[in-house]
């Protein structure tokens, strides 16, 4: 662990940066413990969006714990007293829940009939979502924090500090809204209602505040036990301050208030706490991915096609760029998570420390049993028109006779993932062509090759000869990938391809219906020399168009 801590103090993961800041932090200031935050509106369902702020806080968390012995706790705070602002259109009946608007959330009966309150439902689902994934942390509802008084010293302070805190929010707001904002929102004692309404006077001294609902009648309400709760912007603030938050990371669209938290915190008598700021998922098309609008790969979604820990992969790479997030990335994030876990034993600490499964694994890093990349799967589902996993499995035991559901139980849900993606994104996107002259001529004599053991040496020496190297000729042996790229690559080298590209291109356009594909040595392994023969012919033959 000591050399381990070593590294994590020089290692230049991002996530062992912000530990690193975390522990001046934490050292300065004496503290016991380093309390990491994440927050959630449960006014809908978690997404994709919930996972990778909380696996991304444990990755900075993890990170801490490798270099320093102070203990951490991570805290996911629900804003369930919020007010419900819309219908959602997801629930059944949402008709019934039209009049319960502006009434909080855990107020709003639930619409699936299961808990005590909507937000009880969406917290409960909050924390399923959290419990599926294995994260550790401690729920915090703010219902609970409001009521029980536990948020009353701080809601005090921001009644005696009032005009500092709405000096600092009214900056940022228009004109219009300026005049009817304020930073409390207090709960209607007859209706029950969240009252977004401007105060009429607060009173430090009393602890009360007072309005006017939209009849024009007066109340005073003390702003302690449930009674109020604050805007979500000095709310953030309030936390952190009440909390003692030391890390805390969101979304780019949050960054722009990062002052606006921070400036509240302190004048609620808090220190702000470290931030991380990450950018936002992007559609296919580059827009920013919408709960509203539906676009962008959900968590289900990706969970239906790959394991957590592609999505996990994923989430660590470049939090601070921008990233295209649909179904083309899956099988990328698939394979290269594999690539990284077969690279982890090899390497030092440093280079463990910079691998993403150390972050996405800790120190429990698992050995990958997929002995066939994912997108070779990919495409042996699309030429053997697989409807399930054992049809795979039959080539993949032939190709590695060792493996086996058991033995290999990555492979075998990659397996069975690969069926689903091929069938639901590669099928329906297929379009296969005809060779042109010169494509046809390499085809055949890529047959002829692979059909006799004097003619695949006899275009390896050709290729060798027009290369002018005199090198010796590969051993020959029908079921390795070297030596069955070694044909592929020297028929299109004395068929002429320049750049050599094209000649890969048309392997993948002609045979497979594809843009890309696989390293097609690989291929021919996987999928059979004679298997392979006959998909050429049919291609050759104009089968595979019709």
């Amino acid at each position: 662990m000591s050399n381990l801590r070593d590294a994590g103090m020089t290692s230049k993961a991002w996530p062992f940066v912000e530990a690193r800041t975390l522990l001046k932090r934490i050292e300065k200031s004496g503290k016991d413990h380093v309390l990491f935050e994440t927050g959630y509106g449960p006014s809908g369902l978690p997404h994709i969006g919930t996972f990778g702020e909380v696996s991304r806080t444990t990755m900075v968390r993890r990170a801490f714990e490798v270099i320093s012995d102070i203990p951490t706790r991570l805290v996911c705070f629900s804003d369930d007293l919020d007010g419900m602002r819309k219908v959602p259109s997801n629930v059944p009946n949402p008709e019934r829940l039209e009049q319960y608007m502006q009434m909080p959330l855990t107020a709003v009966p639930d619409p699936f009939d299961k808990y005590e309150s909507f937000g009880h439902h969406n917290n409960a689902m909050l924390r399923r979502f959290l419990d599926t994934f294995g994260f550790e942390y401690e729920f915090i509802s703010g219902k609970e924090y409001y009521e029980s008084g536990k948020f009353d010293a701080v809601l005090l302070r921001a009644l005696e500090r009032y005009d500092d805190v709405m000096a600092v929010m009214l900056k940022s707001l228009r004109e219009e809204r300026r005049e009817t904002y304020s930073i409390f929102l207090p709960m209607h004692p007859e209706s029950g209602r969240v009252m977004y309404v401007p105060m009429k006077s607060v009173d430090a001294k009393a602890g009360t505040v007072t309005f006017d609902d939209e009849t024009g009648k007066e109340f005073t309400v003390p702003v302690t036990g449930g009674n109020v709760k604050l805007q979500w912007k000095p709310d953030f603030g309030a936390r952190w301050a009440s909390l003692d938050v030391d890390f805390e990371m969101y979304g780019k669209d949050h960054s722009t208030n990062t002052p606006i938290y921070d400036r509240i915190c302190e004048i609620l008598g808090g220190k702000k706490p470290e931030h991380f700021s990450y950018e936002l998922f992007l559609d296919d098309q580059g827009h920013k991915i919408s709960k509203t609008s539906g676009n962008g790969v959900s968590i289900d979604e990706w969970l239906t096609y790959a394991s957590t820990e592609s999505l996990s992969y994923f989430m660590y790479l470049k939090p601070k760029t921008a990233k295209r997030m649909h179904f083309d990335v899956i099988p990328k994030a698939v394979d290269e998570y594999h690539q990284q876990l077969r690279a982890y034993p090899t390497q030092d600490d440093a280079g463990k420390l910079n691998n993403p499964v150390f972050h996405i694994h800790g120190e429990n890093v698992p050995t990958s049993t997929m002995v066939v990349p994912f997108s070779m799967l990919l495409n042996l589902a699309s030429v053997s028109q697989a409807s399930d996993k054992d049809k795979l499995w039959a080539f993949i035991q032939r190709y590695a006779p060792d493996a086996s559901p058991k033995t290999n139980p990555d492979l075998d849900a990659a397996a069975g993932f690969a069926v689903r993606y091929y069938k639901d994104f590669v099928e329906p996107g297929k379009v296969f062509r005809l060779p042109d002259d010169q494509e046809r001529g390499a085809l055949e004599a890529l047959v002829t090759a692979l059909k006799s053991e004097e003619a695949a040496l006899t275009v390896i020496a050709q290729k060798n000869a027009q290369e002018g190297k005199d090198t010796p000729l590969p051993e020959v042996n029908w079921t390795n990938d070297e030596f069955l790229q070694s044909i592929v690559f020297a028929v299109g080298k004395v068929h002429g391809f320049d750049p050599l590209r094209a000649w890969f291109s048309c392997l993948y356009e002609v045979l497979l219906g594809a843009k890309q594909g696989p390293r097609f040595g690989g291929f021919i392994a996987l999928y059979g020399v004679e298997e392979s023969i006959a998909l050429i012919e049919s291609g050759l033959a104009g089968e595979l168009v019709s």
